[in-house]
C-alpha cells in the first residue's frame, strides 16, 4: 500500500519535530521552531508544535492500522 498525501505530510512534521529536538538536546538555545515563530509561546511556534503533536497521533494510528 502507498503512502497518501497526509502520510508525507505527517512524515516530514515528524521528522521536523525531531530534528528540532535534537538541536534542543545539543544546546537549548537551538530551538528553530521558536526562532521561526517568534519564541516558545509565539502564535506561529504553538501551531507547529501542534502540528507535531497531531502528526505524531497520526503516526501511532498509521502504525496499527491494516
Amino acid at each position: 500500500m502507498g503512502k497518501s498525501t497526509l502520510d508525507w505530510i505527517a512524515l516530514v512534521l515528524i521528522i521536523i519535530g525531531g530534528l528540532n529536538w535534537g538541536l534542543i538536546a545539543i544546546n537549548s538555545s537551538w530551538d528553530v521552531v521558536a526562532a521561526i515563530g517568534g519564541g516558545m509561546t509565539g502564535t506561529v511556534a504553538r501551531i507547529i508544535y501542534g502540528l507535531v503533536g497531531l502528526a505524531a497521533l497520526y503516526t501511532i494510528y498509521y502504525l496499527f492500522k491494516d
